[in-house]
Order: C-alpha cells, then structure tokens, then sequence
C-alpha cells in the first residue's frame, strides 16, 4: 500500500498478546549475502486444501485465533473472532466462507473467524496460492496472509510479515501484496508493497500468489507479477524470513485502516468466499 494509506494500521505489537504467544529472545544470525538465483518449483502441492467437503473447516488443518481488540488484539476492529462456528466459518458448494456478521457478542457489535495453520501446517518457502472473491462493503477489511510460527527475532515487524492479499472495502477492488519487516514497515515510512486495480475483485475470484524463496518474495494477481522484494544480505531487520511461517484467512471489521472511512453497517453480513489454497514446495 502507499505508505499514506498505511500509516495507522496494520499488525502492531499487542499482535503477540492476541495470539497467546509470547515472542522468544533473538538468537541473531551474522548476515551473510544470498546468492542471486531463480527457483522453481514442484508441479504438485504438497499441501492444500479444495474445500470439497461441507462443514467447518477441517481440523487437521485449520486452527482459530479466538478474541476480540478486548483480549489485546492490537489494530481496534470491531470485531469478535470466533472458533467452530458455521456462521462464521464454513465449508459449502467447494468454496469456504469466512463471514463478517452484525451481531451483538462479548460486547462487540460484529463477529468473524480467523483460520489458522499454525501448528498444523507451517512452511519454509514455497509457491502459495488462493482463488478468493473479497466482499464488498465499506469497513470491510479480507486479507490473506502469513506470520511466523515462532518469532525467531521477536515480536512484530522484527520477525517479519507475508500479506498475500489484503482489501478494504473503501477501496473497491484495489487489493494488496506486501512485506513487513524492522527495516522495512508502514510505521517507520519505509513500507514494501503493491497494488492493483481489479474491475470485479468483489464479484468474481482471482488468483493470489507469492512465491517465497531465500533470495526473493513475488507477488502475482492471476499469474501478473506486481509485487517483489529482494534479500539484501543485510541480516534479519531487512530479511527475517528464513523460518517457518503459517497461514491466515481472516475478515476484519473497521480498524485502523479497514475503518478509516467508517463502517457501513448496511454492508453485514459481508463475506469472503476462498475456492482454494494451495503451497507447492520448492524443488531447486
């Protein structure tokens, strides 16, 4: 995003409150300059999920991070996050759809879900893939993303940040690809990210993809690059992601960014329907 737009929101560091997990005490590498190269990458995934079955979203491979801003999540959405809950999270017609309701609970005024990997499903580079339609709605705020399993270099943006989708609802169908990191993060200025302008994000499904290799992360809209991000060799503050990382699918409500032009509370329930999520490992 353009660092105007990003310059009161995002992740910050109650993040690791939210999420129960405390970040550990850096064990920091010297840095050392990566060899500029291509990868490629296996044809076939070694992990995903078609959401070809009707439910909640499977176990074995989808967590919860459960809350609200009253348990210290760190962005002020209106939301709470609920576990195990169709209303919420469901899996229906090959898609999964994560809903944002209007619905009094825990003293909220909205509820959601946030899946998560972690735990069952963590990854050191790799092709990641989903085919999502976003909502449409002012206040909305979708996004797909990935964060560090173990906070190898403490908490945010030290151990960095994977956005491989992110949309506001008052922003119609502009969507995001980005990175955080210590050097390189909206609150310093310096944020890395991409944008583009997609004429039915909200009512058709597209591709987003990142490709997460040791010297480069992309970003692509149905096979498009439009996002990419070196390794500089300069250690962690500007490449933290050399340890595993897990995924997120999550709708938000409000916040510092996704609220910034209020909230259309006409626009709930407001969902995003996911028809995939695919990681294809890399191979050289």
């Amino acid at each position: 995003m353009n660092n105007d737009h990003m310059t009161s929101f995002f992740f910050l560091p109650l993040l690791l409150v939210a999420c129960g997990k405390e970040p550990r005490t850096p064990n920091i590498p010297a840095p050392q300059s990566p060899t500029q190269r291509e990868y490629t990458f296996a044809a076939t995934p070694s992990w995903a999920d078609e959401f070809d079955y009707d439910g909640l979203p499977d176990e074995d491979k989808w967590g919860y991070d459960i809350g609200s801003q009253h348990n210290g999540w760190g962005n002020n959405e209106l939301q709470f996050y609920t576990e195990k809950r169709t209303e919420n999270a469901r899996v229906g017609d090959g898609v999964l759809t994560i809903t944002a309701v209007r619905e009094e609970h825990e003293g909220l005024a909205y509820t959601s879900a946030r899946l998560i990997s972690r735990g069952k499903a963590d990854f050191l580079y790799g092709r990641f893939e989903v085919r999502a339609k976003v909502p449409q709605g002012v206040g909305t705020w979708p996004a797909v993303w990935m964060l560090p399993t173990d906070w190898k270099y403490g908490g945010w943006p030290a151990s960095g940040e994977i956005d491989i989708l992110e949309h506001v609802g008052y922003d119609q169908d502009v969507v995001h690809i980005s990175v955080h990191t210590e050097a390189y993060n909206h609150v310093i200025g310096t944020q890395k990210t991409a944008t583009k302008k997609i004429e039915n994000a909200t009512s058709d499904f597209h591709r987003y993809r990142v490709d997460w290799t040791p010297t480069y992360i992309r970003g692509f809209v149905d096979d498009v690059q439009i996002f990419s991000f070196q390794n500089e060799g300069k250690g962690y503050k500007v490449w933290p992601f050399d340890q595993p990382f897990h995924l997120l699918i999550n709708v938000a409500v409000g916040g510092n960014w996704g609220g910034q032009q209020g909230v259309d509370e006409h626009a709930f329930p407001a969902a995003m329907e996911v028809d995939y999520v695919r990681v294809y490992p890399l191979e050289n």
